[in-house]
């Protein structure tokens, strides 16, 4: 799944202010108000989450939108992509070099870090982003083959019972055949 936002915000007291994002909305080309909805949606789940708490929203079976709450009221919200351990790599360098103090009172322009962007492109691939996710991808991919060969080893067991019971009608009437044949030429002598 493509990452195509990264945002870091503050919950307050009574509002979250969004402190610093990175977007790469670039495959959206003609859908004016992508950035926009994505920075909508990362706050209100972050609104509506408690601190110290991990929240994601899904959309037609997809996780569309995932947040991750420290207790020190920083969080991230990436959107189009699974939490990982990356996002808490992201936000102690973040808290690392933003001045705490900043926190309430930021915003995207008077806050100078440019990691995001960095973090945004390097973690595109969530094998990259997280040990976690690519265990978990290997994983996944080995069940479909497990389960490929098992359908396969299925669907050949019932072509062998089909087989099986095809020879034994086969055998059944070859039988009859038989004693059909003999009874008829019982009946005539050889002269």
């Amino acid at each position: 799944m493509k990452l195509y936002s990264l945002s870091v915000l503050y919950k307050g007291e009574h509002k979250v202010v969004l402190l610093k994002a990175a977007y790469d909305v670039s495959s959206f080309r003609g859908c004016g108000g992508v950035q926009e909805f994505m920075t909508f949606t990362s706050q209100l789940i972050v609104e509506r989450s408690a601190k110290g708490s991990r929240a994601s929203v899904k959309e037609q079976g997809r996780r569309t939108c995932s947040v991750l709450l420290l207790s020190r009221a920083l969080c991230s919200g990436p959107c189009g992509y699974g939490m990982g351990s990356f996002v808490v790599q992201v936000l102690d360098e973040f808290s690392k070099h933003v001045d705490r103090i900043e926190w309430p009172v930021g915003s995207p322009t008077s806050i100078h870090y440019t990691a995001l962007d960095d973090y945004l492109s390097r973690y595109q691939n969530p094998r990259e982003a997280d040990p976690m996710t690519k265990v978990q991808a290997e994983l996944d991919e080995t069940k479909i083959i497990l389960h490929n060969t098992m359908e396969s080893l299925l669907e050949r067991g019932e072509r062998l019972d089909d087989l099986v019971s095809k020879s034994e009608v086969l055998g059944t009437q070859s039988k009859a055949f038989y004693k059909t044949a003999r009874k008829q030429n019982s009946c005539c002598a050889i002269m």
